[in-house]
């Protein structure tokens, strides 16, 4: 059994939902992210995307475009961060979600990326602007490797698309709980909660909800209807605001912990 698989399966025997957190690879910098990676875990955090760094990052809002231009200032490269997937699989099996644009995997190879992805221990792969119709591409080489196509689903996602990407997705279904980019507004529950109910008619998949989500509070609540809540621009924040800090780890440990508290 994949390890996202493993995951939900193991969650769903006790009761609890999924954290799901994204960090930006080389933000402040790839030891650190490594750092980080191991503390989340042993806070609670279940699946984390790690965040591939990109120059026109156009799905995602301030805090993590800055992220990524300063992992790219840093030096940070695809290659660098499949090793760094590497290496947190010699200490941890949390399940990793590469989450990214497709024009560095092109750059990369897209068959080589596969290969050296599955070589590294990644579990998915979340391209935010290689749509369901044009993702064979990148499929043909990743579904071959045992690696998640995890898809992205929107508010204005109609019916027919819906099913379709349904039809093909894996290891979950992201669900975007606003329209717009990452982490600039909250999202309103009720709506989130009625875009899960036309999900959950076409997929047995388990669900994540992502965008906007900062609080216990909001993760409360999506958990009564998702499998998953996702943490991405509140995380990258906190951990530009205390990167000089001694114990950035714990704070942002702390931080996760209780949203994870939440899930259970």
């Amino acid at each position: 059994m994949k390890r996202i698989e493993e995951k939900f399966k193991t969650l769903r025997s006790k009761n609890e939902k999924a954290l799901i957190v994204y960090l930006t690879a080389g933000d402040p910098s790839l030891d650190i992210t490594k750092k980080l990676i191991l503390g989340l875990e042993k806070a609670g955090v279940d699946i984390l995307e790690i965040g591939v760094p990109f120059s026109d990052p156009t799905a995602d809002g301030p805090v993590i475009q800055e992220a990524s231009q300063r992992a790219l200032k840093a030096g940070t490269t695809l290659a660098g961060v499949l090793k760094l997937v590497a290496e947190v699989r010699k200490l941890s099996e949390i399940p990793i979600v590469l989450f990214g644009y497709f024009n560095p995997i092109f750059a990369y190879g897209v068959k080589e990326f596969a290969h050296k992805a599955r070589e590294a221990g990644v579990d998915g792969v979340l391209v935010v602007d290689l749509p369901y119709e044009e993702a064979d591409e990148l499929r043909i080489h990743t579904d071959a490797a045992g690696i998640d196509f995890i898809s992205l689903v929107a508010p204005t996602t109609d019916k027919e698309r819906l099913n379709k990407i349904a039809a093909r997705a894996s290891g979950f279904l992201y669900c975007i709980s606003i329209t717009g980019i990452t982490g600039t507004a909250s999202p309103k529950i009720e709506n989130i909660r009625n875009e899960v109910d036309k999900i959950r008619k076409i997929t047995s998949l388990p669900v994540a909800v992502g965008f906007g989500i900062s609080k216990p509070s909001q993760a409360k609540e999506i958990s009564l209807f998702a499998e998953g809540v996702v943490i991405g621009s509140a995380v990258v924040r906190l951990i530009d605001e205390n990167k000089n800090k001694r114990d950035l780890v714990r704070i942002v440990s702390d931080y996760v912990r209780g949203i994870k508290k939440e899930l259970r």
